[in-house]
């Protein structure tokens, strides 16, 4: 098998999160499959919580031993099992979804749309979750699994301020109270987060720590303006500041040329319309009003896998790119130069 599917397997087979909701499909130190089943003492919303063998308590029963050599064929067997013993028999359901979460994140997908269409069935289904260019990526090595995509292909917006607002809400909730948001700062973290949720929840948690830092109850504009200062500072989110700092180095030129391409007005791309396009020649009049030159010579380091890569080159155009994390965009637009 070529090596893109087999990593895929490997990681699907091999992970030990099982915690997280993640499935070690194959337990350790060479046993057998184990069946998925339920501990007598989990609760519902937990049915497909891996048996852990050894585990007081817990019913468990051999299924099969793995296929050697052929993860392929290990995966399918483990399957069917889920949906026959678990998803039919225990779940009362018909069928299994499985979904790839971040899928661009995989660097080699070869082979995988062959897998996909292998494995598919009535009872056993495949979703993929990542932006558009993934798909042509995918159907490289299956023509049909072509067809499958552009029939159930689902474009995901942005967050609605709705939705947005409701993060919000929960956290409210799931801190009893004693954490409250006014509804000043609502608006203005959804204002920022643009409908990406991970970066609400950020903004979110910061204001939390600094309430508590203070501690007082309610998360008011002042501690919002606070955690502002933060970010703009970098000292709020060490992760989007370390992929700053890497991105643009030594060289102020090269920061104001990612400030200015992260400021840019976006252009929507036909697959997912909440990732925008950045062209290199609308910024070169702002870059000369800030003396910045040769920017041919400093956006490399951008576009560099070693140090993100920061943007993507799409299609065959020159200067035509887009943010790799659109979440990192928005922190471009809140840091300070």
């Amino acid at each position: 098998m070529i090596k893109g599917a087999e990593d895929l397997l490997s990681r699907l087979c091999n992970d030990q999160n099982d915690e997280d909701g993640l499935l070690r499909l194959v337990p350790d130190d060479g046993k057998e499959l184990v069946e998925f089943t339920r501990s007598k003492e989990v609760g519902g919303g937990t049915d497909l919580k891996v048996v852990q063998w050894g585990v007081k308590g817990v019913e468990s029963s051999k299924y099969a031993k793995t296929v050697s050599g052929n993860i392929t064929q290990t995966f399918r067997n483990y399957l069917n099992a889920i949906v026959t013993h678990q998803v039919k028999k225990k779940m009362n359901r018909h069928g299994l979804l499985i979904l790839l979460d971040e899928f661009d994140t995989i660097s080699d997908k070869s082979n995988i749309g062959s897998l996909i269409k292998s494995l598919s069935s009535e009872t056993i289904r495949f979703g993929i979750c990542g932006i558009g260019r993934d798909i042509s990526d995918i159907v490289e090595d299956h023509n049909s699994v072509e067809r499958m995509l552009e029939q159930g292909s689902i474009i995901v917006n942005p967050m609605g301020l709705d939705q947005s607002h409701g993060i919000l809400d929960r956290a409210e909730e799931l801190f009893g109270g004693k954490i409250v948001f006014s509804n000043e700062v609502k608006e203005k973290i959804v204002e920022f987060s643009d409908g990406y949720p991970y970066f609400i929840q950020l903004f979110g948690k910061e204001c939390v720590i600094t309430a508590n830092s203070l501690d007082v109850k309610q998360v008011d504009l002042p501690i919002l303006e606070k955690v502002f200062q933060r970010v703009r500072s970098g000292h709020a989110f060490p992760t989007l500041e370390s992929a700053y700092q890497r991105a643009i180095g030594d060289s102020s030129d090269r920061q104001i040329l990612l400030h200015l391409l992260a400021e840019q007005d976006e252009e929507k791309t036909f697959f997912s319309e909440d990732v925008g396009r950045v062209y290199l020649k609308n910024v070169r009049g702002d870059a000369e009003g800030f003396e910045v030159k040769y920017l041919d010579q400093i956006l490399p380091r951008l576009v560099d896998k070693k140090f993100g890569p920061i943007l993507l080159k799409v299609g065959e155009k020159q200067g035509v790119y887009e943010f790799n994390n659109p979440v990192f965009r928005l922190y471009c637009r809140l840091r300070n130069i």
